[in-house]
């Protein structure tokens, strides 16, 4: 049985989407990661930390990462992220769902540009969606400059938000991949490298990640992971 069959209704319908999105849009072939860091498990305060980790390769995009972690009876997570090859100025698609007992405490979802500005077309797509409320936004770490104006950061509340939630993740990434197919390469990859790079620091600023993993596995494990399967630069 698969660590998401475990975990909250929504981040298993969501991994299911993301998956199901990803199949029928983009020709996937295997990612390899170091092979102790596809699937974890360790201890944090005496519960049990399980990390499952599913990544793919599609063009344009050198590296699709799903990951699925658990701690205890206490903790869900999703965590997602579209790494484009820097030939390619496309933004960085990004979600995040953090539970507990049943309750989804954190929602984030993001197509984050790297070189200044979203792409026309990404503008002019996202600009076209239904406009969605939702009743308990939140606010952005410290480092979310890093996020366009249609990052949406919010605490769902009840089915129907969870369900808008959802769709709206699927809007994004299907986009997301439907205009990638179209982008043309660049022969100057220069700044794209770099706000991949700037993208990936920012996100490794998290502290709330890091501390987890270094309470279960250590600080050099925590940084070894965070920069090489979570937000590994070019």
């Amino acid at each position: 049985m698969s660590l998401r069959q475990h975990q909250h209704p929504l981040i298993q319908r969501l991994a299911d989407r993301i998956e199901q999105i990803w199949q029928s849009a983009l020709p996937l072939v295997p990612y390899t990661l170091p092979e102790d860091l596809g699937y974890v498990e360790g201890k944090l305060e005496g519960e049990r930390l399980t990390i499952e980790n599913h990544c793919y390769q599609a063009p344009p995009f050198r590296k699709l990462h799903l990951e699925l972690a658990r701690v205890g009876e206490s903790l869900d997570i999703l965590h997602c992220v579209m790494f484009p090859e820097p030939r390619y100025d496309l933004p960085m698609f990004g979600c995040d769902l953090v539970g507990g007992r049943g309750q989804i405490s954190a929602a984030i979802v993001d197509l984050s540009p790297v070189t200044g500005q979203l792409p026309a077309a990404y503008i002019s797509a996202l600009s076209a969606l239904p406009t969605v409320t939702f009743s308990q936004p939140r606010e952005l770490p410290p480092w979310g400059h890093i996020f366009s104006p249609f990052c949406i950061f919010i605490r769902p509340q009840g089915d129907t938000e969870e369900q808008q939630f959802l769709d709206r993740i699927g809007e994004y990434l299907t986009l997301h991949c439907q205009l990638s197919q179209q982008a043309v390469p660049t022969d100057q990859p220069e700044a794209i490298i770099a706000g991949q790079r700037q993208y990936c620091h920012q996100q490794q600023q998290n502290d709330k990640t890091r501390r987890v993993l270094e309470k279960a596995f250590g600080s050099a494990w925590a940084e070894r992971y965070m920069t090489t399967v979570l937000f590994d630069s070019l």
